[in-house]
């Protein structure tokens, strides 16, 4: 439901990186051992659960406990080296058997998770932010050991995350309206360092909650910079705003299928040179700047043989403007252009309306599509 790492000020370290198991795996290992204590007295630890994909893995306990018709289990969350603001968080699951007369499981919020307030996400408003994947992982395992300890499967699950309302603030949840605390994900149970999923699942989460407000414009921007800029110069609230990234086709791509009538993209000037280039991937380390191919743009705006000598052999994006803004070229305004056409071509045949705004280093507007 939402991105839980920031990767702006995170670098992938070489090598090969160790998978994690997300908050959904966690608390589904936590939920099958408080019910079979509940069922048979005794806790497995470390206990074992079945991924959606087949993987088996076991947790170890880090607290416990069993008091009548309620038990408890904890499990640290280990996200490997992936950059997750939950590594090393404690998802506690208390499971209690139902008394309302209901049949299978109901879900419940605990301190640390949160609740949906907001329309447009995969839960119902007042529904605690355990996402659908998680739910039938849990689900699963106190069938499991239903069967396996003669329940009859019948109970409710609090899950609950130390700190996790802090935890929420450095992630989506409160942009989107869960509030209260983070949620509990997870599609594979699997943490696959520095994939990216959860990042682009959230700007699509991001797009989904805008369409049901019913806002017709969203901003993506490239960092905090841009999007702070971007959201006072068009006065747009907070949901409105797409944590794009570096991952303008996860964006675009979502809006071809999900259309908005107004699209805005805020960013600065080196990474949307890139997709003005073609690059629907924005980071570092997947494109670069092509020097050359802006200095032909300088060229096309007139720029004299010095002027486009200088962009050719700058060492960064950021000097390239500056010569040409010394040399009174629009070249910011043209790569605006050229990214509003990238971003239209992805987009396709929708209707929406696609302004492209770049600004400097020092946060100003240095050009823009619409001129």
């Amino acid at each position: 439901m939402i991105s839980t790492y920031n990767l702006w000020m995170v670098r992938k370290p070489e090598g090969e990186l160790r998978r994690g198991w997300t908050t959904g795996a966690c608390a589904t290992a936590a939920a099958k051992a408080a019910y079979t204590a509940l069922l048979t007295g005794d806790f497995p630890d470390p206990v074992q659960i079945a991924l959606p994909k087949g993987e088996t893995p076991a947790f170890a306990l880090a607290r416990e406990g069993l008091d009548g018709d309620t038990a408890h289990a904890a499990i640290v969350k280990d996200a490997g080296d992936d950059p997750d603001v939950t590594h090393g968080a404690l998802i506690r699951v208390d499971v209690r058997r139902r008394e309302d007369g209901g049949t299978g499981v109901a879900f419940h919020a605990g301190d640390g998770v949160g609740t949906v307030t907001r329309e447009g996400l995969p839960l119902a408003v007042g529904e605690p932010a355990i996402n659908p994947a998680p739910r039938r992982m849990i689900e699963a395992a106190i069938s499991e050991s239903a069967a396996a300890h003669g329940g009859d499967g019948n109970v409710t699950v609090t899950v609950s995350v130390a700190d996790g309302a802090a935890l929420a603030e450095k992630t989506w949840n409160p942009r989107l309206g869960i509030l209260g605390g983070i949620s509990i994900l997870g599609t594979t149970g699997v943490v696959v360092p520095y994939s990216c999923s959860a990042w682009i699942e959230s700007i699509h989460r991001g797009i989904d909650v805008a369409r049901a407000a019913g806002e017709t414009t969203v901003a993506g921007c490239t960092g905090k910079t841009s999007e702070e800029k971007t959201q006072a110069l068009l006065s747009l609230p907070g949901h409105a705003m797409i944590d794009m990234g570096d991952f303008a086709g996860g964006m675009l791509k979502y809006l071809r299928a999900h259309p908005v009538p107004d699209v805005v993209i805020g960013g600065g000037f080196a990474k949307l040179c890139k997709l003005a280039q073609g690059n629907l991937d924005l980071h570092s380390g997947r494109s670069q700047v092509d020097l050359g191919w802006l200095a032909g743009v300088a060229a096309a705006l007139g720029a004299d043989d010095d002027t486009q000598s200088g962009i050719r052999n700058a060492n960064t994006a950021a000097e390239a403007l500056a010569l040409g803004g010394a040399a009174e070229l629009p070249l910011a305004d043209e790569i605006a252009r050229r990214a509003r056409d990238v971003a239209r071509d992805t987009v396709g045949d929708t209707g929406s309306v696609i302004r492209v705004l770049i600004f400097n280093r020092q946060g100003s507007l240095a050009g823009r599509s619409d001129g």
